[in-house]
């Protein structure tokens, strides 16, 4: 029989997360669920169990961090299973966000994960095994989408600091998983996950037509299906094996591809520049 894993899942309330979590608890799985909103939480999931437990943190509060985890391992016993989900969207050009705006993206986007690493990893250590998701972005790979540099900006980072993870943790057993999803037809989009510039310079055609299009057009419309998203991410927790890098959707499947290309191109056109630094 397929080992049953307890999972500690941030940003539950809606999305990825929300789905992860109701598949999670229909396959006989235990969850810890984290959201700003307890309530929420237990209005979209349906149920109150002892498989399921909901928690109510701020994720850029390192000691509410901490005690969820507590209460995750008092309440089940252990943690298998991390998955740093919780982020939102922020549009807008380099110059016309502010540095509170784009400060704030990386709090929830960034430091928010890195309070989760820091809390569990002592857990994790000390059971020499675990598997660390952390939720980024095709956008955390291929930042080429005028009006999104700070949001890139979050998820760059993350795939940076995930790397770095791997490696200073697969000696206490522990692996890890930037999962970079394309478009999904998730609320990702909608009012409350996108953060608009509080101070838009109209000047920004491009900014201003892709906002449109991501609100207008691309939102509902996209093609991956979030359900099958969260499924490959329970089979790669399975695995043996977990790839670092899990792109998801083929939109993400082509966009990596079109980036690696072009790095490429950039190494070979400008080889005898990049070789002549040597001694």
């Amino acid at each position: 029989m397929k080992k049953q894993k307890v999972w500690f899942v941030t940003g539950a309330s809606k999305g990825f997360g929300l789905s992860l979590v109701k598949q999670l608890l229909q396959q006989g799985h235990q969850v810890a669920a984290t959201s700003r909103n307890v309530n929420a939480l237990y209005t979209a999931i349906g149920r109150n169990d002892a498989d399921f437990l909901p928690l109510r943190v701020d994720l850029t509060n390192e000691e509410e961090v901490g005690q969820a985890i507590e209460q995750t391992v008092g309440h089940f016993g252990s943690i298998d299973v991390v998955v740093n989900n919780a982020g939102y969207g922020l549009t807008g050009s380099l110059e016309e966000l502010s540095d509170q705006e784009a400060r704030q993206n990386f709090e929830v986007n960034v430091f928010g994960t890195l309070h989760v690493i820091r809390k569990v990893m002592p857990y994790l250590r000390q059971r020499q095994s675990g598997h660390i998701f952390n939720i980024s972005s095709i956008g955390g790979f291929f930042g080429s989408f005028p009006g999104w540099g700070i949001y890139c900006a979050t998820k760059f980072a993350v795939e940076g600091l995930s790397e770095s993870l791997a490696e200073e943790v697969k000696a206490f057993g522990v692996k890890v998983t930037i999962v970079a999803p394309g478009y999904f037809r998730t609320d990702f989009l909608s009012s409350g996950s996108l953060t608009l510039p509080q101070h838009p310079i109209e000047a920004y055609k491009e900014v201003r037509e892709s906002q449109d299009m991501h609100q207008n057009s691309l939102n509902g419309n996209q093609s991956g299906d979030p359900e099958k998203a969260v499924a490959a991410i329970i089979r790669i927790a399975s695995e043996q094996n977990p790839p670092l890098h899990l792109f998801l959707g083929e939109d993400a499947y082509q966009m990596a591809y079109d980036k690696m290309k072009a790095v490429e191109s950039d190494l070979e056109s400008w080889r005898e520049v990049t070789l002549s630094t040597a001694l």
